[in-house]
């Protein structure tokens, strides 16, 4: 198995279908959060709404490198999240995360592993690899805090 296939199974573990790290994943823990739990506050803790949107961001600003694209992103925005006011709106975020994750792991699965030793966008970003193993890493610290949050949630 190449070095890229191992890293978009480990990435699709900790979004949508894997238990071996954590024993869950987002799209278990996030599966029965409505939208009005995704966007209660706890004291001052993020609300699991925007955690899902900050990990989408990102998702979805290193895809667009991935495709030949610039890097747009900024964390200063990677928590503007719109307000949502319907489970309409929240399944609609849901679904763009399991779609966005999805794709990024098909992308980096076309990747030659060559690729992961190659600058990302510029030498103070680091590597391709490094980016990737940071997207995986910063996925888990998020998850850890939505299964926290989730817990902290009135019933």
């Amino acid at each position: 198995m190449s070095s890229t296939s191992q890293l978009a199974k480990r990435f699709r573990e900790v979004l949508l279908d894997g238990l071996w790290i954590a024993n869950t994943n987002f799209k278990d823990q996030l599966k029965d959060i409505t939208w009005k739990k995704a966007s209660t506050k706890v004291g001052s803790l993020n609300t699991i709404a925007m955690l899902t949107f900050h990990i989408d961001y990102y998702i979805a600003g290193l895809m667009n490198v991935f495709e030949g694209g610039d890097l747009e992103i900024r964390d200063q925005f990677s928590f503007d999240l719109p307000s949502i006011e319907s489970q309409e709106e929240w399944e609609g975020l849901l679904n763009k995360l399991w779609s966005d994750s999805e794709k990024f792991a098909h992308l980096l699965e076309q990747m030659p592993d060559s690729k992961m030793s190659e600058v990302f966008v510029d030498e103070k970003y680091g590597t391709y690899l490094r980016n990737i193993d940071g997207m995986i890493e910063h996925a888990y610290y998020h998850l850890g805090q939505i299964t926290l949050i989730k817990k902290l949630l009135p019933i």
